[in-house]
């Protein structure tokens, strides 16, 4: 697959036959919602296998070869030319597909109310195809050990349909928020903690769940072990039942990161105990924040180079946002809130408001500035095929587990295919 950048005056009808590919199958490949009338920086992904390339000036074969991780006897071969063939600017050269590696992918759906409503199974379904992983969000933990299960509809049967490991998430919530008090007596009171164990067990048998999923935010720095102690006997308990453990960590990117969110996760003691980590890389910027991408590469790769550090490579599943927000200017953090947006609702903003997408080289992210109806000013940051691409490269490079997305529900149609143009997806 190729991701292609629309540049000014450009038509789907154009990139289409540009590529030999009908226009219709861009549109239902890449879910387009603005056919026609495409913005500038819009990013199409084009379902072919493998890529093109046009010489530009100065190329060489060598120089070609060399960008795309091949020979430039191989290239030269491909596209049927000796290796002393001039190039001339314009020129079309087959890419081959690259070598596909394994990878899991997870994602959390988090149902309001009391059901999971159409629409959010109907994006699990869409998505289950491509994950290891299904993970609804969460199971409740009162402070006497007893359980309150989510809504789960029909979860369960799209993720066996899709051999997606079903996940119970259980968090330390309590009325919305996490709690370390309730952390704290779950942690260290073991005659509650042995009641919660055994509703963990006795709530897995009856769902069918396969991993436990462990989201503990915001304890007290001062249960670092007792957390660590927790997950030993939880795993040694559910290794029993030939289950998984899984822990989701705060972004670390040291041993010593001061913050209630930090402190009580120790990355070494808990990647020895636990099957693998989701580790939330993203929520830079956030809907109560300045504006500034929600996922900057710098920052998740100084996260996980100190991860890999810690823990082995291969249990760490990469976290990554499905979703970006808009924020009206001036913005007051504690004050406004920005409205979270899907992919595809930006490049709408962009179409509507007749606006570039620009993309930010260094956060590895696209952006949007417009001006609304109410003569409001907004800077809009949000996911697209390249910055979807940059962290599939990280994963590869660091040789991680997979990704974790938060979360499903907001249409992201170019990350799904992305992921098999670069992946074999891992089911079990």
């Amino acid at each position: 697959m190729q991701i292609h950048v629309v540049k000014q005056n450009e038509t789907l009808a154009g990139i289409a036959s540009t590529y030999r590919v009908p226009r219709e199958e861009l549109i239902v490949a890449n879910e387009i919602p603005n056919p026609d009338d495409l913005v500038i920086g819009q990013t199409i992904v084009i379902p072919i296998v493998g890529r093109f390339y046009w010489v530009k000036q100065g190329d060489s074969l060598w120089g070609i070869a060399q960008k795309f991780n091949l020979s430039y006897t191989e290239l030269a071969r491909i596209n049927g030319i000796s290796v002393n063939h001039p190039l001339h600017v314009g020129m079309q050269l087959y890419i081959p597909p690259k070598k596909k590696v394994d990878a899991e992918f997870n994602a959390y759906i988090e149902p309001f109310g009391n059901k999971v409503s159409q629409a959010l199974e109907n994006s699990a379904r869409k998505a289950a195809p491509y994950l290891t992983y299904l993970s609804p969000f969460a199971f409740q933990v009162n402070r006497d050990g007893s359980l309150v299960a989510p809504p789960l509809g029909n979860l369960a049967i799209i993720a066996n349909a899709n051999q997606n490991i079903l996940v119970m998430v259980i968090n330390n919530q309590e009325n919305g928020q996490f709690s370390d008090e309730l952390g704290r007596i779950l942690l260290n009171d073991q005659e509650i903690q042995n009641n919660f164990l055994n509703n963990i067990v006795k709530t897995a048998r009856q769902y069918e769940f396969r991993d436990i999923h462990i989201d503990f935010e915001f304890l007290r720095p001062a249960d670092e072990e007792a957390y660590t102690r927790f997950l030993r006997k939880a795993k040694a308990r559910f290794n029993q039942e030939n289950w998984m453990l899984s822990a989701a960590l705060a972004p670390k990117t040291s041993a010593t990161q001061k913050g209630l969110w930090y402190e009580a996760h120790n990355y070494k003691a808990i990647g020895e105990i636990v099957d693998f980590v989701v580790i939330m890389t993203y929520e830079w910027g956030y809907s109560g924040g300045p504006p500034m991408a929600v996922s900057p590469i710098s920052p998740v790769r100084d996260v996980l180079e100190y991860a890999i550090t810690e823990m082995p490579s291969n249990k760490i599943l990469m976290g990554q946002n499905l979703y970006g927000y808009d924020w009206t200017l001036p913005f007051t953090p504690g004050k406004d809130t920005a409205k979270a947006i899907s992919p595809q609702q930006a490049i709408q903003l962009a179409a509507k408001y007749n606006v570039p997408i620009n993309y930010d080289s260094t956060a590895q992210a696209p952006t949007i500035d417009y001006v609304d109806e109410n003569n409001k000013k907004h800077k809009v940051w949000f996911e697209d095929a390249r910055s979807i691409q940059a962290k599939f490269d990280l994963i590869k490079e660091l040789k991680l587990r997979g990704m974790s997305y938060w979360k499903l529900g907001l249409s992201f149609p170019q990350n799904w295919l992305l992921i098999v143009e670069n992946f074999h997806i891992v089911k079990k």
